[in-house]
């Protein structure tokens, strides 16, 4: 997984796929985080939506969370600001552990 460590937080590789029916994490593509996006690619909104779920995920403010690159593609770059390198990489080995678990 592709996960960088910045001065601001934790910079997370994220391909995004708008238009699901609800906001989950599908798994790991090509080293970034798969995930599904509970909102249509228009206006800003399923960056909002990738933002506020990755918020909930982490446990931070809304207001932690950022897409730095590639608002308007799939695949992006996510600061998760105040988060360290490895609880980042922690907490994401334990919802892939959980999800392969619930297969």
């Amino acid at each position: 997984m592709d996960i960088r460590e910045s001065r601001d937080g934790a910079i997370l590789s994220v391909k995004a796929s708008p238009g699901a029916q609800k906001s989950a994490i599908a798994g790991e593509l090509g080293g970034a985080l798969k995930i599904k996006v509970a909102a249509r690619p228009e206006k800003g909104k399923a960056n909002a939506e990738l933002e506020n779920f990755l918020a909930g995920v982490f446990g931070i403010s809304k207001s932690s969370v950022e897409v730095m690159a590639g608002g308007r593609s799939r695949q992006k770059q996510v600061l998760l600001r105040g988060v360290a390198k490895t609880a980042a990489e922690s907490a994401l080995e334990n919802i892939l552990k959980k999800k392969r678990e619930d297969r």
